[in-house]
């Protein structure tokens, strides 16, 4: 059963609610109005652009970018190319592509000309949907991408190089063509984010999107009548299977842009929404601003959210209890996963396991997992630790175009994850580190997440990254890259090393740079980044062990 199937549901059974609601504080100027559509204060200041669609309307845009694949002859097994920011027109361009029978292919906004160009040459993308913030890129590479590719774009004054959306999809039939897909069929192809060099394709089906939506479904417990906050990039299967856990069950979703502590509360207040995933960042912002009155709980309308879950990167446990200080009534979990496994609930924390904060859990609805030593050996000693891998149906058919990779990294229909583990007594996983990110430094394995998590309870540091960078007598040491909270900033390198005294001596940090930590769209820190800043580039041949 594919997920489209469940918007043709919602378009019948919840056809006048609302589906979709995009809001962008960065689109106008905020002015003041009354909240009278969400019996809110009145005067309150709110974003100013703010539009929704229903189910229907969501079905029909759906349907009509479908049949304008199918009269341009683009169907079963054929590559959509999507390049824009987060929007409303965004999820119903996927599903169309979906219904068509073809496959679906996000790309990171953040890709140069150059990743632009390999992503499509890589996943052989016969059309390329794109935005206005993408022209420029687009413009650099036109001659060598667009012989046998059609260029869409969608937003106003379309360049000449391209098609406009909204022109070729308004004649197009809102009928349902009823392509006939199964659950083995190409259904989508993500991209590795990139930290070891160029991205791999993933290629997914369409039994591993329905699943992974399931499984959150299964551990969030969504109803009908919950709103989920979306901030994250909708290229991303974090992002999207979050999003479609609610599709589901027919709730409503937010799409935000311009992401600040206050616009978060703001949608949440004025949205009512009762579920917001966030990535570590913001969820650090908004403590902080909390912590400097910046950010005051009474002006906002909050007792209808439920849920806060962070994903897609190491979440301290120190930030985790501090929310629950200020949040005791919500529910929390740690979502881990990859866009290998179609994003975060292959483990997680589960929310009723706040007692084991810090843990990344216990395998997901549908999933198994297990550690395996050096030589692919099952590790059953407790408190060892492996290399974690993971089963499930949502893990990917292989890496498009990528044999090999394929063949190293899924071994007997299990995936290598190339994530240090251990396993407690209670059958919990903790993430130790990446494979690549260990630290050799005199012969010892040190790994960096244990000393930013370490670290992340100092008051004065927002923000911690640990590498490895050159030293002639022990090979390599700890560096950590210190971004300090602005009240914070008379804060020195002695007071950061006085604190890391709680650490075993071999873990200490041996050098600290005070400077902002790089993180990605989805919140992950860009080391390799930080690695080539620092020196440490070639240190180890680390961006091919992943």
């Amino acid at each position: 059963m594919p997920i489209t199937d469940y918007l043709r549901r919602n378009a019948i059974q919840y056809a006048d609610e609302v589906a979709l609601v995009e809001v962008n504080p960065e689109k106008a100027e905020p002015r003041r109005i009354t909240w009278r559509d969400y019996d809110l204060i009145e005067g309150s200041t709110a974003p100013a652009f703010r539009h929704e669609i229903t189910w229907r309307v969501f079905d029909e845009k759906a349907n009509r970018f479908a049949n304008l694949l199918i009269s341009r002859g683009i169907g079963v097994g054929d590559k959509v190319a999507i390049l824009l920011m987060n929007c409303l027109e965004w999820l119903p361009i996927y599903f169309g592509v979906l219904k068509s029978g073809a496959v679906a292919v996000p790309f990171n906004f953040r890709y140069t000309s150059e990743e632009i160009k390999y992503c499509i040459d890589l996943s052989e993308a016969n059309m390329l949907v794109f935005g206005p913030e993408f022209i420029g890129r687009l413009e650099d590479i036109v001659p060598e991408i667009q012989e046998g590719r059609l260029l869409v774009y969608l937003g106003d004054d379309c360049p000449p190089f391209a098609e406009d959306y909204r022109e070729l999809t308004a004649d197009c039939s809102s009928t349902d063509p009823h392509v006939p897909i199964c659950d083995e069929d190409d259904a989508a192809i993500y991209f590795s984010s990139g930290t070891t060099g160029f991205p791999k394709a993933i290629l997914h089906n369409h039994m591993s999107i329905l699943h992974a939506a399931r499984c959150e479904q299964a551990h969030h417990s969504q109803t009908h009548d919950d709103v989920f906050l979306c901030i994250p990039p909708l290229y991303h299967t974090g992002a999207k299977i979050h999003l479609l856990g609610h599709l589901l069950v027919g709730s409503r979703s937010v799409l935000l842009r311009g992401v600040t502590p206050e616009t978060i509360f703001q949608t949440i207040s004025a949205e009512r929404c009762t579920v917001a995933w966030l990535l570590v960042p913001w969820a650090q912002d908004i403590l902080l601003a909390i912590e400097e009155g910046r950010l005051k709980l009474e002006d906002y309308q909050l007792d209808q959210w439920r849920l806060m879950h962070i994903g897609a990167q190491p979440v301290p446990k120190s930030l985790v209890s501090k929310w629950k200080e200020i949040f005791p009534h919500h529910d929390y979990d740690t979502n881990y996963g990859l866009s290998e496994g179609m994003g975060p609930g292959s483990v997680h924390l589960g929310v009723e396991n706040i007692h084991k904060v810090g843990a990344i859990g216990i395998p997901g609805y549908g999933w198994q997992a297990k550690l395996i030593d050096g030589t692919g050996a099952e590790i059953h000693d407790m408190e060892a630790t492996g290399e974690l891998c993971l089963k499930g149906p949502a893990l990917m058919t292989c890496y498009y175009n990528n044999p090999q990779a394929t063949e190293e990294s899924m071994v007997d229909g299990w995936l290598l994850t190339g994530d240090i583990a251990r396993r407690d007594e209670d059958g919990f996983y903790w993430l130790v580190d990446r494979k690549k990110d260990v630290v050799i430094s005199g012969g010892e394995n040190i790994y960096p997440v244990e000393i930013e998590n370490f670290m992340a309870a100092n008051p004065a540091i927002k923000d911690v990254a640990v590498i490895g960078t050159p030293d002639a007598r022990l090979g390599e040491i700890c560096t950590a890259i210190v971004e300090l909270k602005p009240e914070a900033a008379g804060t020195t390198e002695d007071d950061i090393n006085q604190f890391c005294l709680g650490m075993p001596r071999y873990k200490r940090p041996r050098k600290i740079i005070f400077a902002k930590v790089p993180r990605n769209a989805t919140g992950k820190i860009e080391k390799p980044a930080l690695r080539k800043q620092y020196g440490a580039e070639n240190l180890v041949d680390r961006e091919n062990q992943s």
